[in-house]
Protein backbone atom coordinates (compact mmCIF):
# COMPACT_ATOMS: atom_id res chain seq x y z
CA UNK A 1 0.00 0.00 0.00
CA UNK A 2 1.99 3.03 -0.95
CA UNK A 3 0.65 6.64 0.80
CA UNK A 4 -0.06 9.64 -1.61
CA UNK A 5 1.77 12.63 -1.06
CA UNK A 6 -0.72 14.49 0.88
CA UNK A 7 -0.46 11.49 3.74
CA UNK A 8 3.14 11.65 3.91
CA UNK A 9 2.86 15.52 4.51
CA UNK A 10 -0.07 15.04 6.99
CA UNK A 11 2.15 12.60 8.58
CA UNK A 12 5.45 14.58 8.43
CA UNK A 13 2.91 17.52 10.34
CA UNK A 14 1.83 15.61 12.55
CA UNK A 15 5.02 14.47 14.05
CA UNK A 16 6.47 17.67 14.04
CA UNK A 17 3.09 18.78 16.21
CA UNK A 18 4.20 16.42 18.54
CA UNK A 19 7.83 17.12 18.86
CA UNK A 20 6.60 21.54 18.97
CA UNK A 21 4.59 20.06 21.65
CA UNK A 22 6.76 18.24 23.74
CA UNK A 23 9.46 21.08 23.66
CA UNK A 24 6.60 23.42 24.54
CA UNK A 25 5.55 20.82 27.79
CA UNK A 26 9.30 20.93 28.65
CA UNK A 27 9.59 24.41 28.94
CA UNK A 28 6.61 24.24 30.70
CA UNK A 29 7.49 21.91 33.45
CA UNK A 30 8.29 22.68 37.31
CA UNK A 31 11.67 22.90 38.34
CA UNK A 32 12.66 23.21 34.83
CA UNK A 33 15.14 26.12 32.99
CA UNK A 34 15.25 27.08 29.61
CA UNK A 35 18.70 26.94 29.04
CA UNK A 36 21.28 26.30 25.51
CA UNK A 37 24.28 24.26 25.23
CA UNK A 38 27.37 24.79 23.19
CA UNK A 39 29.98 21.99 22.92
CA UNK A 40 33.05 22.33 21.60
CA UNK A 41 33.17 23.02 17.82
CA UNK A 42 29.20 23.18 17.52
CA UNK A 43 26.63 26.39 17.56
CA UNK A 44 24.26 26.94 20.53
CA UNK A 45 21.50 24.12 21.23
CA UNK A 46 18.18 25.06 22.49
CA UNK A 47 16.63 22.94 25.72
CA UNK A 48 16.34 22.93 29.02
CA UNK A 49 17.86 22.12 32.27
CA UNK A 50 16.41 20.33 35.05
CA UNK A 51 18.47 19.63 38.45
CA UNK A 52 18.08 16.07 39.99
CA UNK A 53 20.25 15.14 42.73
CA UNK A 54 23.86 15.86 41.84
CA UNK A 55 23.22 16.49 38.31
CA UNK A 56 21.96 18.68 36.02
CA UNK A 57 19.90 17.16 33.16
CA UNK A 58 20.00 19.02 29.87
CA UNK A 59 17.20 17.93 27.26
CA UNK A 60 17.23 19.44 23.40
CA UNK A 61 13.62 21.02 22.95
CA UNK A 62 13.41 19.37 19.73
CA UNK A 63 14.59 15.50 19.77
CA UNK A 64 12.13 12.34 20.02
CA UNK A 65 13.83 11.08 22.96
CA UNK A 66 12.57 12.07 26.41
CA UNK A 67 15.60 11.38 28.12
CA UNK A 68 18.50 13.74 28.96
CA UNK A 69 20.87 14.01 26.19
CA UNK A 70 23.72 15.40 29.05
CA UNK A 71 24.30 14.91 32.74
CA UNK A 72 26.13 17.09 33.75
CA UNK A 73 27.70 16.00 37.71
CA UNK A 74 27.70 19.01 40.21
CA UNK A 75 30.53 16.41 41.76
CA UNK A 76 34.09 18.15 40.83
CA UNK A 77 32.38 20.63 38.01
CA UNK A 78 34.26 24.34 38.40
CA UNK A 79 32.83 26.76 36.18
CA UNK A 80 36.00 28.56 34.33
CA UNK A 81 34.48 31.71 33.63
CA UNK A 82 31.37 33.27 33.24
CA UNK A 83 30.16 36.18 30.58
CA UNK A 84 27.26 38.23 29.17
CA UNK A 85 26.30 37.31 25.89
CA UNK A 86 26.56 40.05 23.13
CA UNK A 87 24.34 39.85 20.44
CA UNK A 88 26.36 37.55 17.24
CA UNK A 89 27.71 35.68 20.10
CA UNK A 90 24.93 33.82 21.53
CA UNK A 91 21.30 34.24 23.13
CA UNK A 92 21.52 37.77 23.73
CA UNK A 93 20.69 38.90 26.93
CA UNK A 94 21.59 35.53 28.56
CA UNK A 95 24.90 34.97 30.35
CA UNK A 96 27.51 32.14 29.26
CA UNK A 97 29.17 29.38 32.06
CA UNK A 98 31.73 27.44 30.81
CA UNK A 99 31.80 24.13 33.02
CA UNK A 100 34.92 21.79 31.27
CA UNK A 101 33.92 20.69 27.89
CA UNK A 102 30.42 22.59 28.11
CA UNK A 103 29.26 25.37 27.86
CA UNK A 104 25.54 26.77 28.97
CA UNK A 105 23.58 29.75 28.32
CA UNK A 106 20.90 30.91 30.54
CA UNK A 107 19.12 33.95 31.80
CA UNK A 108 20.44 36.39 34.58
CA UNK A 109 17.77 34.45 37.14
CA UNK A 110 19.11 30.64 35.99
CA UNK A 111 22.38 31.85 36.58
CA UNK A 112 21.85 32.39 40.11
CA UNK A 113 19.90 29.31 40.71
CA UNK A 114 22.32 27.30 38.76
CA UNK A 115 25.67 29.24 41.53
CA UNK A 116 23.44 28.19 44.37
CA UNK A 117 23.03 24.61 43.26
CA UNK A 118 26.89 24.64 42.75
CA UNK A 119 27.55 26.09 46.53
CA UNK A 120 24.74 24.09 47.97
CA UNK A 121 26.88 20.86 46.93
CA UNK A 122 28.26 18.81 50.20
CA UNK A 123 31.80 19.34 51.11
CA UNK A 124 32.45 16.01 49.46
CA UNK A 125 31.49 17.24 46.26
CA UNK A 126 34.26 18.97 45.50
CA UNK A 127 37.19 16.57 46.19
CA UNK A 128 37.68 15.93 42.51
CA UNK A 129 38.73 19.73 41.67
CA UNK A 130 42.18 19.68 40.76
Amino acid sequence: MALTALEIVGVVLLVAALIALRGFLLARTRGTIICRLRMPGSGWRSGVARYVGGELHWIPFFAVRLRPRHAIARRGLDVSTRRRLEKGDGPEGYWAVDCGPVTLAMSEDALTGFLAWLEAAPPSAHLDRA
